[in-house]
């Protein structure tokens, strides 16, 4: 004969938990976070009492009482009321006007929030109107204590709810007042359609890290409207997965990851947070550029976390990377030297800088990232001068002004380069050919303007094109349409064209705009561009001081060229397998 197994029942979750639960969602969860909740035996209470709280924030709940959860979250928003409005004075908790005018002044706020249910024994009319304490106080002293109506307290028989056992180490009054921005602001938000910014499940108990953040938002001005615009994402998994140890940022996407069991105080959040919004406002992710990533990464942390250890923001944490030596100079030269020593630096820290595919002139949501760094950078740095918020180092400060100029586009650098490379050619009058003559004048002849035609055709440039197959059509097309019509502006009209994937493909002496035409996949394989370099230094027709432009997708050898001026023309993401002596152009 069988036995039917028996289902355990599970415990019954006690109302005060679920009271606590939908507190941690509404305008008191910053208290209740940093309060020590106790419902036990140990501290007895009579039958009817409720609970009270001391003043280093610990909240004692009677066990043996019996009620809903919504009158118990009007009881425990009660006492947590007392800590956020500072009522638990030491020279006062034995004054009996101070301690009701206490409660008077919390039933008020609690009956108008609509936060719980109101117990019936808390229905009584209010003998004052005040709505402060000071002024509640003032008031039930000039009445005798026979006419200040029933108790509110949460204790029975006129007992204090309020019991001071020493300074707290929390300050609860500061808490309160970050939970009521954060409930006004997602107000805002959800007026505006938009989602709330954070909520518990998002944090999941890494409230310091919040404060940390509306610290950066309400009293930072230099970094208050980058840390406004970011998003955070908590999450074990995104952390595991990215080997984030802390907290890591992507520029590109707005967005900070924070790994949840990072053990960190307030003030280690305040210096990491502006670690990460320091790498994103300025724009570490693109001035990579060829650089090895990982070192980069390493050259930028040494930067700045010695601009924040001069600047006090917070307090360093034992694991973050900081060496005197780099003290002072700037994140290029600091990559320079921590690339002596590779493998040490390597590993030395995990990469907190994650790098997009965008560059400079990513966009996200319609508008562009750099645009908004320049700006919000910019603006927090003129606030926080003209309302001498502290000093900051001038090294910071000459990146903020050079970073305030939108970066230069490649096109733009290119035809810079031309101009380097020929000069304007002077143009003569000449009688040879006349210029239109005046028609109040038309008997006298006049000079016309012209250039001199051999100084024209002996103006040549040489064009190394890489036809491998792996360039993108439409870069391509973009950089050879540049090319054609900067030529034509500087009255270039010869470029000898030298096409190499896996051998090498003299095309001679073309006209610039018909280049495009005339660019075909050659050979299969790997890219091979030396011999074109060698077949343009072997042919004496092609003068030795002429410019050489190479345009490659980077996945070449290295190039030995000898005294000609060149320059590279590279695709945007793309690096150069060693490093150029010549100026580098990423097109996008």
């Amino acid at each position: 004969m069988s036995r039917k197994k028996v289902k355990e029942k599970k415990p019954k979750e006690p109302e005060y938990q679920k009271a606590l639960k939908h507190l941690r969602t509404s305008v008191l969860r910053g208290v209740e976070y940093e309060t020590a909740v106790h419902c036990d035996n140990n501290y007895p209470m009579s039958k009817n009492d409720w609970a009270y709280v001391t003043s280093e924030g610990r909240l004692y709940l009677n066990p043996n009482r019996e009620a809903p959860a919504a009158e118990w979250e009007y009881v425990i928003a009660h006492c947590l009321l007392h800590l956020g409005m500072g009522h638990l004075r030491q020279d006062r908790l034995n004054d009996p006007a101070w301690l009701c005018a206490c409660d008077l002044v919390v039933t008020r706020f609690l009956r108008d929030s609509k936060i719980g249910r109101v117990p019936y024994e808390y229905l009584a009319e209010l003998p004052i109107s005040a709505k402060g304490e000071e002024q509640a106080y003032d008031q039930l002293k000039l009445l005798p204590q026979d006419r200040w109506g029933a108790s509110f307290s949460t204790m029975t028989n006129g007992r204090p709810d309020m019991v001071w056992t020493g300074k707290p180490e929390e300050d609860f009054e500061q808490l309160l007042a970050d939970s009521f921005l954060d409930a006004m602001r997602n107000s805002v938000r959800e007026a505006a359609g938009l989602e709330p910014e954070d909520d518990e499940r998002t944090w999941q108990g890494l409230y310091p890290c919040k404060l940390a953040r509306d610290w950066f938002i309400s009293s930072y001005p230099l970094l208050g409207a980058v840390a406004a615009d970011f998003r955070f994402i908590v999450d074990k998994a995104v952390a595991r997965r990215l080997d984030i140890e802390i907290a890591a940022v992507s520029p590109q996407m707005k967005e900070i990851y924070i790994n949840p069991i990072a053990n960190l105080t307030q003030e280690e959040w305040k210096f990491v947070l502006a670690h990460e919004f320091l790498h994103a406002a300025l724009r570490h992710d693109a001035r990579c550029e060829d650089r090895e990533p990982t070192l980069w990464n390493v050259a930028c942390d040494v930067v700045i976390n010695a601009w924040l250890l001069e600047m006090g923001v917070g307090e360093m944490p034992e694991c973050v990377l900081y060496e005197e030596r780099f003290k002072d100079m700037p994140a290029e030269t600091v990559y320079d030297m921590v690339c002596q020593n590779i493998r040490y630096y390597k590993g030395i820290c995990p990469d907190d800088l994650i790098y997009g595919d965008g560059g400079w002139w990513v966009t996200l949501n319609g508008a562009q990232v750099d645009a908004f760094y320049r700006s919000a950078l910019q603006q927090g740095l003129e606030y926080h001068r003209s309302k001498c918020r502290g000093i900051l180092p001038g090294n910071l400060i000459e990146e903020i002004y050079a970073l305030s100029r939108p970066p230069i586009h490649w096109d733009v650098e290119l035809a810079r380069w031309f101009d380097e490379q020929f000069e304007p050619i002077e143009k003569h009058r000449t009688y040879a050919r006349m210029n239109r003559r005046q028609s109040a004048t038309p008997d006298i002849p006049r000079p016309a303007w012209r250039m001199e035609e051999e100084a024209v055709e002996q103006r040549i440039f040489g064009v190394l094109l890489d036809t491998s197959g792996s360039m993108e059509r439409s870069l391509l097309a973009a950089a050879l349409g540049t090319i054609a019509s900067y030529a034509e502006a500087r009255d270039v009209h010869n470029v000898r064209v030298v096409f190499c994937d896996a051998a090498a493909y003299d095309q001679g002496v073309m006209r610039p705009e018909d280049i495009a035409g005339a660019v075909k996949i050659r050979g299969r394989g790997g890219t091979v561009l030396q011999p074109g370099i060698d077949l343009l230094d072997a042919d004496e027709k092609f003068p030795k001081d002429a410019p050489l432009l190479i345009i490659t997708d980077g996945y070449c050898d290295r190039l030995t060229l000898r005294n000609r001026k060149h320059a590279y023309l590279v695709p945007w993401g793309n690096r150069l397998p060693f490093p150029p002596k010549g100026p580098v152009f990423r097109m996008k």
